[in-house]
């Protein structure tokens, strides 16, 4: 009986490569995360405390009063006036945006998802809320104008949950392995 010699065996696609990168896309989501949350927090001038001036200049005014420890209110510039008029949820983001409690709630998600990403704990929980988060923001974004039915926000989500459920027993780096070693995190299966 012949051998092929050109079939490589199953395991050479489980490559050392293959595993680090699947660690290094989920903590570059988390760090998408976690710049947002950052970015709102402080003011930095990339998102928050940008403004376009009406001849076209950008103007950046660092730890303005939009930042959130500042006061601002940094779920209304996106929910109120940056959504999609169009979406069939349009007013329902607006109604969202317009009260200061989705401050909190979106920010603690925001710190929440981009930790547990990077830091590679609680992996789970921290993909299906990266995935709701991002189904919200699409939401508000409908229908997209390049492509009439995915845009990144869609593909960020699948991206969060397939790399953690892939990656969870072969975390290349990552507080993953210390943590799923805790009693706490056995006995609660969905800390994973």
């Amino acid at each position: 009986m012949a051998v092929n010699s050109q079939v490589a065996p199953a395991t050479a696609t489980r490559s050392k490569l293959g595993w680090s990168m699947l660690s290094v896309t989920r903590i570059a989501l988390g760090f998408y995360f976690l710049w947002a949350f950052l970015d709102k927090l402080l003011g930095l001038g990339l998102q928050t405390c940008r403004s376009v001036l009406e001849d076209g200049t950008v103007s950046i005014e660092r730890f303005c009063d939009s930042a959130w420890i500042n006061g601002g209110h940094v779920t209304e510039g996106y929910l109120v006036y940056g959504g999609n008029a169009s979406s069939p949820f349009h007013d329902f983001f607006v109604n969202l945006g317009s009260q200061r409690w989705t401050d909190v709630i979106f920010m603690l998600g925001l710190l929440g998802v981009g930790l547990a990403l990077m830091l590679g704990i609680g992996t789970k929980v921290g993909a299906w809320s990266a995935a709701a988060m991002l189904l919200f923001m699409y939401m508000t974004q409908m229908w997209p104008t390049t492509n009439p039915i995915l845009d990144e926000h869609l593909i960020y989500a699948f991206a969060a949950i397939g790399i953690v459920y892939v990656e969870l027993s072969h975390q290349s780096f990552g507080l993953g392995k210390w943590w799923r070693s805790l009693e706490l995190v056995k006995k609660n299966a969905w800390l994973v």
